[in-house]
């Protein structure tokens, strides 16, 4: 409390007795505010010890009492002391509203007890009391403002520091760290069982405008994903549900997330989110530049064989497709779509053709003419299997 001096000399001096008489009984009127907080709420004697809420509540009262009848000019103590308990109270844990609640009733407690010391005595004091109203009541306001914007300021302080360590695990996660304890106190930090069914999704990042693509933290199906965005690309945890599996992952993320991405296969726990990741990003990586699809490895493991190791890939390429590689870029392109265009129609000509808007003849001629330049034949399976891989391997080399 504190405020305004009085209107006159004589009120001040009324009031400065007042509040020295109030000083005497202050053991007494902080036993009486513990009481009744006490009883308003359990929780009060849950964050703090009674001992030290006894001595934080006499400091306050004694300087809130002192401040009443300071000197106008005088240093608002009462508010730096309501600045440094919002602080307290907010790393403590005590819910704003019982904070805010401490304050009014100490105001109330306070404020009777002036009165009832005028009681009996000079009409002069009670007229003081109620000209000084105003001014109490408005201190009292100040300090529970003080008192909030500091709690507020310090709960956000503390929300930050708390996402950046939570973040940091999960960071250490993914990387593959093997601290002792990492995944166990990853998982009581960001509520997660740490043994369980898990996967991790890699969204390559320069597809996404600088738009938030995915909105966090993305809940639904019995999945619930965590999400870290990277300089190249958005790293997605998921936690999958009882009976959930990829598929119910890629249903999810289908029409929600703009790809091109990769789905890891489950993994049994949080410390193995680092393999999971590695084998996301190999997903992501077999899917071609134009690609808007977010893929699964276990769907693409051929492709995947081969960009996971681009040396042979490259090597693959030129033995495969060398000849065809020497041909002007428009008839290159010719053939090779319709091979991909037939593969993709499950060896069909009559759909490859409708798909190509040609004559069937016209798929068969490419066709024998690829088996000429690349010396294979697409009725052998080992021939084929080679041409599908190089063709991959071509498509993924840009």
């Amino acid at each position: 409390m504190g405020g305004r001096r009085p209107r006159t000399g004589q009120d001040w001096k009324l009031l400065a007795e007042s509040c020295t008489a109030l000083l005497e009984r202050l053991p007494e009127l902080v036993d009486e505010h513990l009481r009744q907080l006490t009883e308003y709420s359990p929780v009060y004697g849950q964050v703090l010890p009674y001992d030290q809420q006894w001595r934080e509540a006499e400091a306050a009262m004694r300087v809130g009492i002192q401040t009443i009848s300071a000197p106008r000019d005088s240093p608002r103590r009462d508010l730096e002391y309501a600045e440094d308990a919002g602080r307290r109270r907010a790393q403590q844990g005590l819910p704003l509203e019982l904070l805010v609640h401490a304050y009014r009733a100490a105001g109330y407690l306070v404020w009777d007890a002036l009165m009832e010391g005028a009681v009996g005595r000079e009409p002069e004091r009670i007229a003081m009391l109620m000209r000084s109203a105003t001014m109490v009541w408005s201190a009292v306001d100040a300090q529970a403002t003080t008192a909030t914007d500091a709690y507020r300021a310090t709960e956000t302080e503390l929300r930050r520091r708390t996402d950046e360590q939570l973040q940091a695990l999960l960071d250490a996660l993914l990387e593959g760290q093997e601290t002792p304890g990492l995944a166990a106190r990853a998982a009581a930090g960001l509520d997660l069982p740490e043994h369980g069914p898990y996967a991790v999704v890699v969204l390559r990042a320069e597809r996404h405008d600088g738009r938030d693509v995915c909105s966090r933290p993305m809940l639904g199906a019995g999945l619930r994903f965590i999400w870290r965005m990277r300089a190249d690309c958005e790293v997605g945890v998921v936690a999958l549900g009882t009976g959930q599996g990829l598929d119910g992952v890629a249903r999810f993320l289908d029409g929600r997330c703009q790809g091109p991405g990769g789905i890891s296969p489950v993994v049994a726990g949080l410390a193995e989110l680092g393999r999971a990741r590695r084998l996301a990003e190999l997903a992501l990586r077999t899917c071609p530049p134009d690609a808007m699809d977010v893929v699964r490895l276990d769907q693409r493991m051929p492709t995947a064989l081969v960009v996971s190791q681009p040396e042979l890939a490259g090597r693959l390429v030129a033995d495969v497709f060398g000849a065809l590689l020497e041909l002007e870029p428009g008839d290159r392109a010719v053939l090779l779509e319709t091979l991909d265009v037939w593969l993709a129609c499950e060896g069909s000509a009559g759909r490859a053709a409708g798909r190509l808007y040609c004559h069937r003849n016209t798929v068969f001629n490419r066709l024998r003419r690829l088996e000429q330049l690349t010396s294979r034949s697409l009725a052998r399976p080992r021939d084929l299997i080679e041409m599908t891989l190089a063709l991959d391997a071509y498509r993924l080399s840009g």
